[in-house]
């Protein structure tokens, strides 16, 4: 199910023993558009500390609670590597999280959704004993720099969007499936060209994201985002939207290059 990243923004992380904090972003692989983790503030149970975790150590969204469980203890998680969230996440980051719980890392699996088999229902990371913890992968880890792809949703929230003749409004919002964490697509706000529409991006038609300017580019024209069916976000998106959108863009990436 398509669920607004701003709406699971604020849902409580609750642990095997009490409560661990709550959502404050998102980061996610600009390469292929999943989320590899959440960023979960520990309010002042860690003093404000700010902890990452996997998607697929989550259970299933509870909307009505407003709360995901983990398979983790307080304790586990205050003794676990302390993270600057206000940096750039490295692979030697991610690797000392995975190593400290004993969980096999993403990027060694091998799978195009993240390497957690993830599907429906409570999702789970298999403990790897350390024996069989990939010694290369964290060697490999502690050498590389800074990984380019990871992107935090809320800093791109706000970037302007520029279609290949022109801006056309700014990042709103992004949809992601919560079956596998897979962003799904860009909500736009084209107020500042024309009032009050809203249109869903596909991350198929980002051609580029400057993080200097704050700009998103896409590789079609600003006609055909115009013409694209609008959105509302008190309605869901079913397979009929779906299905127009897609039908709409079409080979548009082709078609719309100047």
């Amino acid at each position: 199910m398509l669920q607004n990243a701003s709406a699971i923004n604020g849902y409580a992380i609750a642990a095997s023993d009490g409560r661990l904090g709550t959502v404050s972003d998102f980061l996610f692989d600009d390469a292929s558009w999943l989320v590899r983790w959440l960023v979960v503030d520990t309010g002042k149970w860690l003093s404000g500390r700010k902890v990452l975790l996997p998607p697929a150590v989550l259970g299933r969204l509870d909307p009505d609670g407003r709360e995901f469980a983990v398979g983790l203890t307080m304790q586990q998680v205050k003794d676990g590597p302390d993270i600057d969230t206000e940096r750039p996440v490295s692979r030697q980051i991610e690797a000392n999280i995975y190593n400290y719980y004993s969980w096999q890392p993403y990027w060694s699996m091998g799978f195009l959704m993240g390497g957690y088999g993830y599907g429906g229902g409570a999702r789970t990371v298999s403990p790897v004993p350390e024996s069989r913890l990939l010694e290369e992968d964290i060697a490999a880890a502690q050498r590389s720099s800074d990984d380019p792809h990871l992107r935090s949703i809320e800093a791109v929230t706000g970037h302007h969007v520029h279609a290949g003749d022109g801006e056309i409004g700014h990042v709103e919002d992004f949809l992601v499936e919560d079956a596998d964490w897979s962003i799904q697509y860009l909500v736009v706000d084209t107020q500042n060209w024309w009032p009050g529409k809203r249109v869903l991006i596909s991350p198929r038609l980002v051609q580029e994201i400057d993080w200097t300017d704050n700009l998103v580019h896409l590789n079609v024209g600003r006609q055909r985002v115009k013409d694209s069916p609008a959105y509302d976000a008190s309605t869901s998106v079913d397979r009929a939207f779906e299905k127009h959108s897609h039908s709409h863009y079409g080979d548009a990436r082709s078609s719309d290059q100047p």
